[in-house]
C-alpha cells in the first residue's frame, strides 16, 4: 500500500517495474487465484499451454505465445467462467537427450558407459533441474497457470493414454511395421519425421559418370549428386519410350569401382529428357529408387552404418565417412578414365532439425502410422458446422493442403529417452505382442528398444492432460474439449494437424473451438532470430529492466493474428512510457481522493459534461475492447485502450477534473473523486490481462471491494452511465481548445497571455453546446473576451480554425501574416481532401458496402459530411484573404 502513516499517499513519482512486481506472483499462486474450479451452473473454459521443451531456457517467442494465452485466460476468469489455463512441459525426445549426451561428453563418458537406466536417470535429473527453470520463468511472465494440474509427457498418466493410442492404432491396423526409406540423423543416430527435416540451399555438384556396358560395347553416361551411394547401386534405369536405350533394356553394365555386373531396367520413373536419361539406382539409399527396386524386385544394400561411416558392403571405402568416400570414389574413377564432367549444382538438402546434422535416406526397419483414413477423418470433420475456427482463417488452407498430402507418419525414434514402444519380441519364437502390458512370462520376451516421436505423445495434450482415457474424469468432462489453442504457424503440420486426428479418432470430439495463429519473433530489421545472427532476446533480461508488464503489452499488442512481430527496445519503452503515464494518472487520483472508501463512491449526483463523457467514453471503450478481445484481436485492443487512458483519461479529463477538485463546491468534488476512482477502476480491470502487476499495485489502492483484481468481475458496458449529447459536446469542446492552443503555439502566443476569442457556431445546437460549457473554454483557452455569435465575420488579421460545427477567429493584430496564414490554411484544405477521399472511397466500395455493419456505414456517412462541411469552411475562408 501506498499510504503513509498520517494517511498520505506516498507514492514514487515514477514507475519502477522491479519494487511493483516484486512478491505479486507468490502471493496470487498462494491465494489460489489460478487453481480452476468445477462448479455445476458454471460454463467452463480452458486453454492448454504448448508444452516447452525441457531443454533449457524459454525464448521471447515462448514469451509471446504465453503472453497471448494468460491475456484470454485472464479476461475469462473475470468473466466467471471456470478458468483451467493447465502448464506443462515436453519431454523432448531428440533434443533433450541431445543436451544429456553432450554434458556426458565433458565429462567424458557416453550414454552405453552408463547404460539404459542409470542414462535415464541422469535425463531425469536434467528434467528436474530445467522443469524448475521454466516456471520461474512462467512466474516472472505473470502466468496464471494452474499449477495443481500440471503434467509432463512422459508422466504415468500421460504414459497411460499413449499405450492406450499405440495399441488401439495397432489394434485396427493403423499402426504396422515396415522397411522403408526414411530420414536418418547421423549424430543423433535416429529416423526423424518429414517435418523433423529442414531444407536448405547447398551448393553441391552433379557428378557426370561412364558406366560401361558389360559387352564391352560401350557405356551410359550417369549423373549423380551423391557418389558415396554407388557402392550401392543394383541397376540403372531408363524410360521405356526412350529410343536411344530400347536395345539396352534388360542387358547389364559393369558397376565402376565395385566391379560388379547389374541389370539396366525400363521405369517409367525417369525422365527421358533429362540428363542423359539413364539414372543409378540404389534402393537402400533413396525413398524413389526404392520405389523402382520394389517394382523390379531390386536387391537393397546399405552400404551406409548408422553413424554415417561406410560398412564392408562398400568394399575398399568402410570406415570413411559419407563425406570422404564421395572424394575418394570420384577420384578412384577419374583413375579408370571414367569421369565424364562435373557441374555446379545448387539444390535442397536436408538437415536434421535438432542436430544440424545433413540427412540421410536410410533403408530401415520402422513402426509407421496409416495416415490416409485419419487424415480424411480430419479433413472431413472441416466440411461440417462443428469445425475447427482457425485464427486467422487463411492458415485453414495451410492445414488443409499438408493433410490432403501426407505421408505414412514414421513414428519409431532410436533413442533412450521417451515412450518405450509397448511391443515384445519373442526370444525364440520371434512372435510380436503388442499390448499395454507387459507380456505375463515376460523373461522370453523382449521388448522393442526403440522410444516413439515426441510428436505421438504431444499430439495427445489436449485430452490426456485431462485424464483420458478415463473419460469419467471430471476434468475431462467439464473442460474438454478446451476452447483455444494459441501457437506459432509454423507448427500446424508438426503439432496442429495431429492433434485435431488424435483427438477425433478417439474421443469423437475436436481438441479445440479455435486455433489462434501467430507469426515468428523478428529483431527490427525483420531477421529470424538465431544464434549465429547474435540477434536473440532473452526475455528474463528484458523483463528485468523494463518489467513484465511492459514486455507483455509490447507482445500482445504489436501486431495482428498471423503476423511476425519485430521485436524492437523502442517498442519496449514506449510500453513503459504508457505504463509510466498510468501510473502518474493513478497517482495524481489516489492522492486528491483523501482516503475515499468503496462505500463512499457515488455516482448519483453526476452532471458535468466532462463527468459524463469520461463515464460515456469508459463505456464504449469496455465494449469495443470486449468485442476485440474475442476476436483476437489484441494489436487493435492495445490501440483502443492507449487512445482512451493516453488521451481521453490522462490528458483530459484529468485536467478538467482540477476544476473541481481544486474547487470549494463539495457536491462537485465528491462526484469527481468518484467519477475518477470508478473510472480507474475499471481502466485497471481491462488493462489488467495485459499489464498483470502494474494493474494489481493500482487497484489494491484504489477503493474498491474483493481481495484481488485477478478475480474480480470483468467490466461491462452500463447503458445508464452512456450520454452521447455529453460525449458530443466533449467533443466540440475538445476541438476547439486543441485549435485555440494549437493558433496560440503558430504565433508564439503563450496561453498566460489573454486573448480575443470569436466563435461562430453553425447553428443553434452549437451554440447552446458553446454557452452551456463556456466555463471549459475560458479555463483551458485563456481568452480576454469569447464571443458566440452567428453574425462574426473575421477580419484579415484574424488566425481562423474549422472545427466540427463551428469556426474559431483570433483577431491577432500585428501578429499575422496574410500570405503565411493562407499558406497554413492550404494545408489544412489538403488534409481534409484527403480525408473526403478516404471515406469517399470507402463509401464507393461495394465489397465494403455489402459487408460493414449499418452502424458502421452510418459512422462513415456521418464523416463525410463532417468533413466536406470543414472542406467547406477552410475554402470560404482562403478565398476571402486572398481577396483581402
Amino acid at each position: 500500500m501506498f499510504m503513509s502513516e498520517n494517511n498520505e499517499i506516498k507514492m514514487p513519482t515514477k514507475y519502477e517495474p522491479n519494487n511493483v512486481e516484486a512478491g505479486k506472483y507468490e502471493w496470487w499462486k498462494e491465494q489460489n487465484f489460478f487453481q480452476a474450479k468445477i462448479t455445476k451452473d458454471k460454463q467452463a473454459f480452458s486453454v492448454v499451454i504448448p508444452p516447452p521443451n525441457v531443454t533449457g531456457k524459454l525464448h521471447i517467442g515462448h514469451a509471446w505465445d504465453v503472453t497471448l494465452q494468460d491475456i484470454i485466460a485472464r479476461i475469462k476468469r473475470m468473466q466467471g467462467f471456470d478458468t483451467l489455463y493447465l502448464p506443462g512441459m515436453d519431454h523432448a525426445g531428440i533434443a533433450t537427450q541431445a543436451k544429456v549426451e553432450e554434458k556426458l561428453r565433458e565429462e567424458g563418458i557416453s550414454r552405453y558407459d552408463l547404460g539404459r537406466e542409470k542414462f535415464i536417470d541422469q535425463v531425469w535429473d536434467w528434467k528436474e533441474e530445467y522443469a524448475g527453470e521454466i516456471r520461474k520463468q512462467w512466474g516472472k511472465l505473470g502466468l496464471s497457470l494452474d499449477y495443481s494440474r500440471e503434467r509432463f509427457t512422459l508422466d504415468e498418466g500421460l504414459s497411460d493414454a499413449v499405450k492406450k493410442v499405440f495399441v488401439t492404432l495397432y489394434e485396427k491396423e493403423l499402426i504396422y511395421r515396415g522397411e522403408y526409406i526414411i530420414n536418418w540423423d547421423p549424430v543423433a543416430k535416429t529416423a526423424l519425421s518429414d517435418i523433423e527435416v529442414i531444407h536448405k540451399d547447398v551448393e553441391g555438384a552433379f557428378y557426370h559418370l561412364k558406366y560401361p556396358l558389360s559387352d564391352g560395347s560401350g557405356y551410359l553416361e550417369v549423373a549423380t549428386t551423391r557418389p558415396e551411394t554407388i557402392p550401392g547401386d543394383t541397376a540403372v534405369a531408363v524410360h521405356p519410350d526412350d529410343e536411344r536405350y530400347q536395345h539396352l533394356i534388360g542387358k547389364t553394365i559393369i558397376l565402376p569401382i565395385m566391379d560388379r555386373e547389374i541389370p539396366i531396367v525400363a521405369d517409367e520413373y525417369v525422365e527421358k529428357d533429362f540428363g542423359s536419361g539413364a539414372v543409378k539406382i540404389t534402393p537402400a539409399h533413396d525413398p524413389n529408387d526404392f520405389e523402382v527396386g520394389n517394382r523390379h524386385d531390386l536387391p537393397r544394400l546399405i552400404v551406409m552404418n548408422e553413424d554415417g561411416t561406410m560398412n564392408a558392403k562398400s568394399g575398399k571405402y568402410e570406415g570413411l565417412d559419407r563425406f570422404e568416400a564421395r572424394k575418394q570414389i570420384i577420384a578412384d574413377i577419374k583413375e579408370l578414365g571414367l569421369f565424364i564432367k562435373q557441374d555446379s549444382h545448387l539444390h535442397s538438402v536436408g538437415h536434421s532439425e535438432r542436430t544440424g546434422a545433413i540427412v540421410e535416406p536410410y533403408l530401415s526397419k520402422q513402426w509407421f502410422v496409416k495416415m490416409e483414413p485419419l487424415a480424411k477423418q480430419a479433413l472431413d470433420f472441416q466440411k461440417t458446422e462443428e469445425k475447427i475456427n482457425f485464427v486467422p482463417p487463411r492458415f485453414e488452407k495451410t492445414y488443409e493442403n499438408w493433410m490432403d498430402n501426407i505421408h505414412d507418419w514414421c513414428i519409431s525414434r532410436q533413442l533412450w529417452w521417451g515412450h518405450r514402444i509397448p511391443a515384445w519380441y519373442h526370444k525364440k519364437t520371434g512372435e510380436l505382442y503388442v499390448g499395454t502390458e507387459a507380456p505375463a512370462d515376460l523373461e522370453n520376451w523382449e521388448q522393442d528398444e526403440d522410444v516413439l516421436d515426441t510428436w505421438f505423445s504431444s499430439g495427445l495434450w489436449p485430452f490426456s492432460t485431462m485424464g483420458w482415457p478415463d473419460t469419467e474424469n471430471e476434468d475431462y468432462k467439464h473442460f474438454f474439449p478446451t476452447n483455444v489453442l494459441v501457437t506459432g504457424y509454423d507448427i500446424i503440420f508438426f503439432w496442429v494437424s495431429r492433434m485435431i486426428f488424435q483427438s477425433l479418432e478417439f474421443t469423437g470430439h475436436k481438441p479445440f473451438n479455435d486455433t489462434l495463429l501467430h507469426g515468428l519473433v523478428r529483431d527490427a530489421e525483420g531477421r529470424k532470430m538465431s544464434k549465429s545472427l547474435g540477434n536473440g532476446v532473452d526475455p528474463i533480461e528484458v523483463i528485468d529492466k523494463y518489467g513484465a508488464d511492459s514486455l507483455r503489452y509490447m507482445l500482445s499488442t504489436g501486431t495482428s493474428p498471423g503476423q511476425d512481430l519485430k521485436f524492437s527496445f523502442e517498442k519496449i519503452e514506449a510500453s513503459w512510457n504508457f505504463i509510466n503515464k498510468i501510473w502518474n494518472a493513478s497517482r495524481f487520483a489516489l492522492m486528491n481522493m483523501d482516503g475515499m472508501t468503496f462505500e463512499e463512491i457515488d455516482l448519483s449526483h453526476v452532471k458535468e459534461v466532462s463527468d459524463k463523457w469520461i463515464l460515456t467514453r469508459l463505456n464504449e471503450t469496455i465494449e469495443a475492447v470486449t468485442k476485440l478481445a474475442e476476436r483476437y484481436e489484441f494489436g487493435e485492443v492495445g490501440r483502443v485502450l492507449y487512445n482512451f487512458i493516453w488521451d481521453d483519461l490522462c490528458d483530459w479529463y484529468i485536467e478538467i477534473a482540477k476544476i473541481s477538485l481544486y474547487g470549494e463546491d463539495e457536491i462537485a468534488k465528491k462526484t469527481t473523486k468518484s467519477v475518477l476512482a470508478y473510472t480507474l477502476d475499471q481502466t485497471m480491470r481491462l488493462l489488467h490481462p495485459f499489464m498483470p502487476f502494474v494493474t494489481e499495485e493500482i487497484w489494491q489502492n484504489l477503493p474498491h471491494e474483493g481481495t484481488s483484481i485477478t478475480v474480480a468481475e470483468w467490466p461491462v458496458v452500463k447503458a445508464e452511465q452512456i450520454d452521447k449529447e455529453a460525449s458530443e459536446s466533449m467533443k466540440v469542446l475538445v476541438e476547439v481548445i486543441r485549435a485555440v492552443r494549437n493558433i496560440r503555439a503558430e504565433v508564439n502566443t503563450p496561453l498566460s497571455k489573454p486573448i480575443v476569442l470569436q466563435l461562430k457556431p453553425q447553428n443553434e445546437h452549437y451554440k447552446t453546446i458553446l454557452e452551456t460549457n463556456l466555463s471549459y473554454i475560458e479555463r483551458f483557452c485563456n481568452p480576454e473576451t469569447v464571443a458566440i455569435s452567428f453574425d462574426l465575420e473575421p477580419s484579415n488579421t484574424a488566425m481562423t480554425a474549422i472545427v466540427t460545427g463551428t469556426e474559431i477567429f483570433l483577431p491577432l493584430e500585428g501578429l499575422i501574416d496574410i500570405n503565411e496564414e493562407i499558406k497554413r490554411l492550404e494545408k489544412e484544405l489538403e488534409k481534409w481532401n484527403k480525408e473526403v477521399a478516404r471515406v469517399q472511397g470507402k463509401l464507393a466500395n461495394t465489397r465494403f458496402m455489402e459487408k460493414a455493419p449499418e452502424k458502421v456505414i452510418e459512422e462513415e456517412r456521418a464523416k463525410e459530411k463532417d468533413y466536406l462541411e470543414k472542406r467547406a469552411k477552410v475554402e470560404e475562408r482562403i478565398q476571402t484573404l486572398q481577396e483581402a
